[in-house]
């Protein structure tokens, strides 16, 4: 008769042959498992120093360009000329950059243009309980000549208003004053849309909206962006041409460069660029905003929606030689 004892040795036998078992295998496995990923981490390491000498190279080169770009700009006569004649509404919205206007702003004096007047959109312009009282003032303040376009939203009235104080598509009328620009201007200064710095009384042939840095956010991101984009189509509208001007956080979702882009009908009729932080898209804007002159529209820069770097490079006119070929 097999006892208790018989199985009690029986199970102590198997959890020893287990015991040995697994100290036979880690032994050896232990040496290849370590070797395996000592060579993967030395392999990731090497990768990760590759990749980061390769990102400090890539950011020396654009500092260079940039730095090439910026000095050169007028040494080589880049812009020069290139909106001579022409007065320019610099518009900032809330969020965007003033260093990254003004470099804007050095390159447009650099084109020729006169820049004498500016307009910053507040964040009451934008708030969902402010659109009541915008409706209102653009009834209100509506000139006998303007006729608002059928089925307008609050924002394309409101652009539509200010575009016919601020801007004029008539170049014999650059530089004067409409009738109703004080008026309107000191409503929507009182009622805290917007704030309003040099010549404003001078009408402009052109305008630069400033894209926000960051792109909106929350439920009203799109309407938010959509109410920049009306305005900035309200004012080429108005104008000989508009342009809207960011870097490429603006094409990010909820971005006014994207919505712009987004839109159909708008992308068609006003330019874009996304490289505002880059001295070269300081000159792209100049080239896009010639092109606007001439009837023209293109969304220009590195994001997402672009249709070049920049506008297409007129052709050289062909020199006659002196054999008259």
């Amino acid at each position: 008769m097999i006892d208790f004892r018989y199985h009690l040795v029986s199970i102590v036998a198997i959890f020893l042959a287990l015991a040995v078992g697994i100290v036979m295998g880690t032994t050896l496995l232990q040496n290849p498992a370590i070797q395996v990923a000592k060579q993967t981490t030395d392999g990731l390491i090497k990768n990760n120093s590759e990749l980061r000498a390769e990102k400090d190279d890539l950011a020396r080169r654009q500092a260079g360009n940039d730095s090439f770009v910026k000095d050169m700009t007028p040494v080589l006569a880049l812009v020069a000329g290139g909106l001579s004649g022409q007065r320019v509404l610099l518009v900032d919205t809330p969020g965007s950059t003033a260093t990254l206007r003004e470099a804007q702003q050095q390159v447009l004096d650099q084109a020729g243009a006169t820049v004498g007047q500016r307009v910053t959109i507040t964040d009451k312009f934008l708030a969902l309980d402010s659109e009541a009282v915008l409706d209102g003032l653009a009834t209100q303040l509506q000139p006998a000549g303007l006729t608002y376009t059928a089925g307008a939203s609050v924002y394309d009235k409101v652009a539509q208003l200010l575009a016919a104080t601020l801007t004029t598509a008539d170049p014999t009328q650059a530089g004067t004053a409409d009738t109703e620009t004080a008026a309107v201007l000191a409503a929507f200064e009182k009622g805290g849309f917007i704030s309003v710095e040099g010549d404003v009384d001078k009408r402009a042939t052109l305008a630069v909206v400033f894209a926000p840095d960051k792109p909106f956010e929350g439920e009203r991101a799109e309407a938010q962006a959509g109410a920049l984009v009306s305005l900035a189509a309200g004012l080429d509208a108005g104008s000989r041409g508009a342009l809207i001007a960011g870097s490429t956080t603006a094409v990010a979702p909820g971005g006014v460069i994207t919505e712009l882009r987004d839109s159909g009908d708008i992308g068609q009729r006003v330019s874009s660029i996304d490289t505002l932080d880059m001295p070269a898209g300081r000159v792209v804007s100049v080239y896009a905003l010639r092109e606007q002159i001439a009837g023209r529209a293109g969304q220009y820069g590195i994001g997402t929606g672009v249709t070049d770097f920049q506008p297409p490079v007129p052709s050289p006119t062909p020199v006659p030689t002196s054999s008259g070929s």
